[in-house]
């Protein structure tokens, strides 16, 4: 997948979006946070993202993160690096469709209502393990970015981001249809 430069319009409208609706409307104000989920968005904008959720089906969702790194080609060279990069996958994949398209979920499971809940529990799961490995790693001298309090975050709030990314979704439809660009077009 080709990746979308920073100052592509693209990310400029998912920052702007991301910073307002948790900003203002959710009052959670933390840089890194609303970098990363706009960062998120844009990721999620490229098909072979998409894709995943029709081809998982009733798969689990720790096979749909391993099948994401390995299509990526992303191949850590330790198993916790391994582990740090699916639970990070399964986090985000589940942050993204939770919040963003609740509604494609109950299209893939006769129980609608137990399917949220699972990406919402399995995606705070996921967050805090990876705050565990991404801390173990600094501890070790190691760099990683994003810091392991950015996952710690993203697991305890999980919900508020959930909402938060409604809420950014809200925003690009309702631009769409006043006029403001063609912001609900947004898959590249």
């Amino acid at each position: 997948m080709e990746s979308i430069n920073r100052n592509h319009p693209l990310r400029r409208l998912f920052a702007g979006l991301v910073e307002n609706a948790f900003c203002t409307e959710i009052g959670i104000c933390d840089p890194e946070l609303t970098a990363y989920l706009a960062d998120l968005l844009v990721d999620f904008t490229s098909m072979d993202s998409l894709i995943e959720l029709e081809e998982a089906g009733g798969k689990r969702l720790e096979q749909v993160a391993a099948r994401l790194i390995v299509r990526s080609g992303d191949h850590p060279a330790t198993d916790q690096e391994r582990d740090r990069t699916v639970y990070r996958h399964i986090g985000d994949f589940t942050l993204f469709w939770a919040g963003v398209y609740p509604e494609q979920l109950k299209r893939v499971s006769h129980r609608p209502t137990d399917v949220l809940l699972d990406y919402v529990s399995q995606g705070k799961r996921s967050y805090a393990i990876v705050s565990e490995l991404a801390g173990a790693s600094e501890l070790a001298g190691e760099r990683a970015a994003p810091t392991s309090s950015l996952f710690r975050h993203l697991s305890d709030d999980f919900e508020d981001c959930l909402y938060g990314l409604g809420q950014v979704r809200r925003c690009w439809e309702l631009r769409r249809t006043q006029g403001g660009g063609s912001g609900g077009d947004l898959i590249v």
